[in-house]
């Protein structure tokens, strides 16, 4: 695919240069130029071309120069990203030019091989961003890996339009907690403790995607997840069994020299839940997530299964009985649930 850039210089020569320098990429399309005298007229050309992947500009220019185009394009198109390619390469220069979201800063003369590698690099982040943002939209998942910027965009654009989405859906939820990390927060360092359960998360955070279910939230050290479409509880017990194999592998060392061998306690239940956006509209923060009995009864499951245990429901246990090995654990008391329920233990 053609990336377009947006050259942003007043001098008159680096027009004719940029074009024979990357004439080959012109030639092969793989680049497209557009140039500007000064910041305003940069804006303009932004405006005009929306489809604009990145820009090199200089700092010294009239009307608008490069440091105060940089905070405009951030409050405007918060998905392009610049690279500052000037003369003035004082370390000042650079500092604000970074502070006001710069991707990358050059100095002139322009060492064209070195600009080269500039701005591959800056397209494959860009390419990335947007990809982020695509799956995004598509799953509203993974909001705490995503860069501010993409949540600066998709705020403005689909915020007032999401506000009411809300339906009922058959899905499973499910319910991943690490047992006993509480007590390894209480007494490792911070850097520790976070290592670790960004750790454990990734684990749980790959499996649940390969099966093709959304993540819906991180609560403390549990993880929540919905799956939706086609044999959606099976893909669900698949990937908490997967889940519960990868992290049984893992053994830790600790501060005091003690091994830590972390474990998950899984609840898995599936039905009918209502879908929509909950929170809070005046705040503008908003979760897309499900909610009622039976995201419910997966939460107190996972409350009452043991280090390394994936608990089902009857219900949900006579649907996979005959694809999954699963031992019976009795009857248990759920909280704000009148009747005991029956409920089974997933072994293999």
């Amino acid at each position: 695919m053609k990336a377009k850039i947006l050259v942003v210089d007043d001098e008159a020569d680096l027009q004719l240069l940029i074009k024979q320098k990357f004439r080959r990429q012109i030639r092969e399309q793989e680049y497209e130029f557009i140039f500007a005298e000064n910041g305003v007229k940069a804006l303009e050309a932004i405006d005009q071309h929306p489809d604009v992947d990145m820009v090199l500009s200089d700092i010294n220019m009239p009307e608008m120069d490069g440091l105060t185009l940089l905070v405009r394009i951030g409050e405007t198109s918060p998905l392009l990203k610049s690279v500052i390619v000037s003369a003035y390469g004082d370390m000042d220069n650079i500092r604000t030019a970074m502070n006001r979201g710069a991707f990358d800063f050059l100095t002139k003369p322009i060492d064209f091989k070195d600009l080269e590698v500039t701005m591959e690099k800056t397209l494959t982040y860009v390419t990335q961003l947007k990809e982020t943002l695509k799956a995004v939209r598509e799953n509203n998942i993974l909001r705490m890996y995503v860069d501010s910027s993409v949540l600066q965009f998709m705020t403005q654009e689909t915020f007032e339009k999401s506000l009411m989405t809300s339906e009922n859906i058959v899905g499973t939820v499910v319910f991943m907690d690490v047992c006993g990390f509480t007590s390894i927060s209480e007494k490792e360092a911070p850097d520790l403790v976070v290592k670790l359960i960004n750790k454990y998360f990734d684990v749980m955070v790959k499996e649940i995607l390969a099966q093709g279910g959304l993540v819906d939230k991180f609560m403390g050290d549990a993880v929540m997840a919905v799956f939706r479409g086609d044999y959606h509880l099976d893909r669900a017990v698949e990937s908490s069994l997967a889940v519960r194999n990868h992290i049984n592998g893992f053994k830790e060392e600790l501060s005091d020299q003690s091994g830590y061998f972390p474990k998950v306690s899984i609840g898995i239940n599936t039905g009918e839940m209502v879908s929509g956006n909950i929170g809070s509209a005046a705040l503008k923060r908003l979760d897309y997530t499900v909610i009622g009995d039976v995201v419910n009864v997966a939460q107190r499951l996972q409350s009452i299964a043991k280090p390394g245990q994936i608990v089902v429901p009857q219900a949900a246990y006579e649907q996979i009985k005959e694809a999954f090995q699963c031992n019976p654990v009795g009857e248990v008391v759920l909280k704000n649930k009148a009747n005991a329920v029956t409920v089974y233990e997933v072994v293999e």
